[in-house]
């Protein structure tokens, strides 16, 4: 970016422009009285002192042995060019001989006493310049006068020193009003970035905004755009790479099924030879141990396809009393085998949500299974409705060791994001609380 586009270029002509104008403030104020006060041209005559003073000794010089008359005359001739000047001349003898001027103070006859007096009563202080006659005192002196007043600028006297404060006033109000100006500005568009940066689409990414200008707060919306354009391109590799991922997860699931379900074949082949009891036990281990397997795949596709927006939902309203019945009478057996006590407390009244049969089936699978995969040791489920919050809840519960235990079963929780998943898809809320006393699932519609 350039100097020139910069806002410190800008405030800079703005400083430069008002230092340029102020010293015009006496100019402006003076030069309309040069044209409004008729005596100024007769006036003008008279404000370079040095010059009149040079002026009135070279006319004095050049009467070196004239007359009286002479002198008298070059008086009157001085008098015809410079009228608002006070003129008078003095012989060698001291007495005043020709008076052209409006002081009544002069006197007759000059001696050292009067001098001194007249030089004390002059009127307004005049402007004097004093001259001997051809350069030489024995021939007398003659003397020139201004009124103070004539060499003064003439100003506007109608609105006398207002004029110039309010102009004074005027060039700084209009440098702060500028000021102010450039700096709103500045303000509005910065506003109208940080909104930009804090407003988002659909996608979640804010909207690129429009430059039009050239400054640092241009650059800074380039920034922006191009860090926009970033997070687009960042966004569309993870969707291809999410996309990916499921597919790959997807394949993986399906491929592995095929082995386990020919491990599975052989197990139960292996089921009708004659083994010892250290087979028999390693038999087992691995009936168990690929039914987990099975079960950790069934769940990784089923993420898979509730990630990817692939799993049918097909919600009704469905007795949640009985479907909870019908399920645990399906899971009683597993968990009689396991040694656990079952405690189960339904009403007779029947409750109604809005699910999808399979799905719930499903999260309730899930959430057994989980049962008996961690909490085995507390040897207790119980199922039962209760009010939670102000909302009526089904509730499961174990006496376990709790979630937050490590053990050498506990998975990568797959199985709880999909009860989570479709939890939310089905718009029923749940919440877990976990200690090492158990752990308690609440599930309600929101």
């Amino acid at each position: 970016m350039k100097f020139r586009h910069s806002l410190l270029a800008k405030y800079l002509l703005i400083i430069i422009v008002a230092l340029i104008i102020w010293p015009f403030v006496l100019p402006a104020y003076y030069i309309p009285s040069y044209f409004l006060n008729k005596d100024f041209p007769q006036r003008a005559q008279y404000m370079d002192t040095n010059k009149l003073k040079k002026m009135w000794h070279h006319e004095a010089a050049k009467l070196d042995g004239a007359t009286p008359e002479q002198v008298n005359q070059k008086l009157h001739t001085v008098r015809e060019q410079y009228p608002l000047a006070w003129m008078f001349w003095v012989d060698g003898t001291g007495k005043t001989k020709l008076i052209l001027s409006e002081q009544k103070n002069i006197p007759a006859q000059w001696t050292l006493e009067n001098s001194i007096e007249f030089m004390n009563q002059s009127d307004e202080d005049p402007i004097t310049f004093v001259s001997f006659i051809g350069g030489k005192q024995s021939n007398g002196f003659m003397v020139f006068q201004i009124p103070p007043s004539v060499t003064k600028l003439p100003t506007l006297s109608i609105i006398d020193d207002k004029l110039l404060a309010l102009y004074a006033f005027l060039v700084f109000g209009l440098f702060l009003f500028v000021s102010w100006l450039f700096f709103f500005k500045i303000r509005k568009r910065l506003i109208h970035l940080q909104t930009a940066m804090t407003e988002t689409q659909e996608n979640g990414i804010p909207e690129k905004i429009v430059i039009n200008k050239k400054d640092e707060i241009s650059e800074l919306g380039k920034a922006f755009n191009h860090m926009i354009d970033e997070l687009i391109k960042s966004r569309h590799h993870e969707q291809e790479e999410e996309a990916l991922r499921k597919q790959l997860i997807a394949n993986i699931s399906h491929d592995l099924r095929t082995p386990l379900t020919a491990i599975r074949w052989h197990a139960y082949s292996l089921q009708k030879e004659p083994l010892s009891s250290k087979g028999k036990d390693s038999l087992h281990l691995i009936e168990n141990k690929v039914d987990l397997l099975s079960h950790l795949l069934e769940n990784l596709l089923s993420y898979t396809l509730l990630s990817a927006g692939k799993y049918t939902l097909q919600r009704k309203e469905t007795d949640i009393i009985r479907f909870i019945r019908e399920s645990m009478a399906g899971w009683y057996p597993v968990f009689e085998k396991e040694g656990f006590k079952i405690d189960v407390s339904l009403p007779e009244k029947a409750l109604s949500w809005n699910i999808d049969p399979h799905w719930f089936m499903r999260i309730l699978d899930n959430l057994y299974q989980n049962v008996i995969r961690h909490a085995k040791s507390g040897q207790y489920v119980g199922v039962r409705i209760v009010d939670y919050e102000g909302r009526t809840a089904i509730l499961i519960e174990d006496k376990g060791p709790g979630l937050d235990v490590t053990t050498d079963k506990k998975g990568a929780g797959i199985g709880l994001s999909i009860v989570s998943l479709m939890l939310q898809e089905m718009q029923l809320g749940w919440n877990i609380t976990s200690s090492p006393k158990g752990t308690a699932i609440y599930l309600y519609e929101k």
